[in-house]
């Protein structure tokens, strides 16, 4: 089954679009195709230049464009609502029994707060999700300047994350604006960056993150 088909499939369209118009109503930055297209994109990139195989790349990249269906019923506890909603879908799709598990797996288990790395899918799932950080998730391109992740969002001019499987390492560049600060994106960032950290030792990498030129974490350069 490939990703193409995933974004075809009525139910999954509907449930993409109703996890995101459930967040822009609680004010959250956008969930739609923009932000899944971007995990969708940075999972299968993580997986395939680490050298995984092509079906497995795949599965990242279908994970990647559902993993935030569970926003459908609740903000709270949306992977493990997501992984619930998606068994059905994709079974009746006619996906292997094997495939299905690794998504649910990988999508169940995407929250920070709660989530456990423990097959590549979910590794790769974990990266794409928390490095999505940038000013086009701003809806509308008008930052609310009171709201603290509309702020941070909208101070990142560029965002780059680069697989470099010789070294094993994974890096996460940022640029940013004076209109918010490094302070503010650990204060909403920190428990993702961690995620990010485990993520990238279950897939035998280290993870590096720089904002402004700066290494952040603390994993030293080779």
């Amino acid at each position: 089954m490939t990703l193409q088909e995933i974004k075809q499939n009525e139910s999954i369209r509907a449930l993409v679009h109703a996890g995101n118009k459930y967040l822009e109503a609680m004010g959250y930055t956008d969930h739609g195709p923009r932000h899944v297209g971007y995990v969708s994109d940075t999972a299968s990139r993580v997986l395939r230049s680490l050298g995984y195989d092509e079906h497995t790349v795949e599965l990242a990249a279908i994970a990647g464009w559902v993993h935030d269906v569970g926003n459908a019923i609740n903000r709270h506890n949306h992977g493990a609502n997501g992984a619930i909603l998606l068994y059905p879908v994709l079974r009746e799709m006619g996906m292997p029994i094997n495939d299905v598990v690794s998504i649910i797996t990988a999508v169940g288990n995407h929250e920070e707060h709660n989530g456990f790395i423990s097959n590549p899918v979910s590794a790769a799932l974990a990266i794409g999700d928390k490095s999505d950080a940038h000013k086009s998730r701003v809806r509308g391109g008008k930052p609310d300047p009171t709201d603290i992740h509309d702020r941070v969002n909208f101070a990142i001019q560029q965002n780059k994350v680069t697989i470099h499987r010789e070294k094993k390492l994974i890096r996460q560049e940022l640029t940013m604006d004076d209109t918010s600060s490094v302070m503010e994106y650990l204060t909403i960032y920190l428990e993702r960056i961690q995620m990010c950290e485990a993520a990238a030792d279950f897939l035998g990498t280290r993870f590096q993150l720089y904002i402004n030129g700066a290494q952040v974490n603390n994993h030293k350069e080779d």
